[in-house]
């Protein structure tokens, strides 16, 4: 891995997050050395190669739980910082960096999403950005595919059955549900995760791949994928896979009328941001079989509310966010975000800068 530089040794605190009594107590861990700049890392539970490169090179004021800072302490924490190692659940907007002031020179978060940024406020204060794109496009790839087939295949309700007493004799169409091969198969979004998925699913022996994109992308040959229009991917999709970034344009672009669209036995998978959805809208659309099922890895808000409909709906699975959740995806993520933050607190360019202007 290119920006792997790991220590052999990470301090034991790090890992203690199961010490209750000592977080209560002492919420905010520091770690000094002889440096000039300090970074503050907004969880404990970070991993640890990452925090321990930080910690080398720059004063470390860590939030020593594994829960989100408290927007309060947020804002009392960072005044005087030069850095924050962030990830999606940590607001950074303009209150915040008014709190934080005009030492802080970069932010750096460990997502590949940055709708908690304001990145124009950023931009005006000089303070660099950085996130982690391309690290986690495998594991978000595989896991939209493993989602996918768990809906498809019905899984968890199969699981369901073996253990809860529903398995009885073989009946030839219990737990039937619909196959990739000979599918077509529609991408919403064809950045580096759309594409990881397309090639994936040609692999089950797909009918048709075909996707929607502000630009026709040169890659799509590769898996013999066709550009279409919005409209015409829901209506012809058996399966409709979401991967777009969430901006204004996508907010809500899954709504009533998108789910009215698509097939009766189609299913949708969103692995993107949960904003994308109108998720009352598909909520409905899944109770009155509009469409046949729904698998989401992103939910608003996240968690999603124990009593909130989805969850309880049998066409539907919903995971907790865990797109990029394999053990190599999140160091290699952690140590990008700590390389981001030294690079740019050094003066030079951040290896994954965001340039939006």
């Amino acid at each position: 891995m290119i920006y792997k530089r790991v220590s052999p040794f990470v301090p034991s605190l790090l890992r203690s997050v199961a010490r209750q009594s000592e977080f209560v107590t002492n919420p905010v861990k520091i770690m000094k050395c002889d440096s000039k700049f300090e970074v503050f890392v907004t969880r404990a539970d970070m991993p640890e190669s990452g925090i321990e490169m930080i910690r080398r090179e720059c004063n470390v004021k860590l939030w020593n739980r594994s829960s989100p800072v408290p927007r309060d302490e947020f804002l009392k924490l960072v005044p005087g910082v030069n850095a924050i190692y962030c990830c999606l659940t940590d607001k950074i907007d303009k209150e915040l960096l008014d709190a934080a002031g005009p030492e802080l020179k970069a932010v750096a978060t460990m997502s590949v999403g940055y709708d908690h940024i304001d990145i124009q406020e950023c931009n005006k204060r000089g303070i660099r950005v950085g996130y982690t794109p391309d690290v986690l496009t495998d594991a978000t790839a595989e896991l939209t595919v493993a989602l996918l087939l768990a809906t498809a295949r019905r899984l968890p309700e199969a699981q369901a059955a073996a253990r809860d007493g529903g398995w009885e004799s073989w009946s030839p169409m219990w737990m039937t549900g619909p196959g990739l091969a000979d599918s077509t198969v529609g991408i919403v979004g064809f950045g580096r995760i759309g594409q990881a998925v397309a090639r994936r699913v040609k692999g089950f022996n797909t009918k048709d791949i075909i996707y929607c994109s502000r630009t026709a992308r040169h890659e799509a040959k590769e898996v013999g994928a066709r550009k279409v229009e919005f409209d015409d991917l829901l209506a012809e999709s058996d399966f409709v896979i979401c991967c777009a970034v969430l901006v204004p344009e996508t907010r809500h672009m899954f709504n009533r009328v998108a789910f009215d669209k698509m097939k009766r036995t189609a299913i949708f998978i969103n692995t993107s941001r949960g904003g994308t959805v109108d998720q009352e809208a598909l909520t409905e659309a899944l109770q009155h079989k509009i469409i046949r099922g729904a698998g989401l890895d992103v939910t608003t808000p996240e968690p999603l509310p124990l009593d909130h409909p989805l969850l309880s709906l049998n066409n539907c699975i919903v995971l907790p966010h865990i797109g990029s959740a394999t053990i190599d995806a999140r160091k290699t993520m952690a140590e990008l975000t700590a390389v981001n933050i030294l690079e740019a607190l050094k003066g030079f360019e951040m290896p994954s800068e965001l340039k939006i202007t």
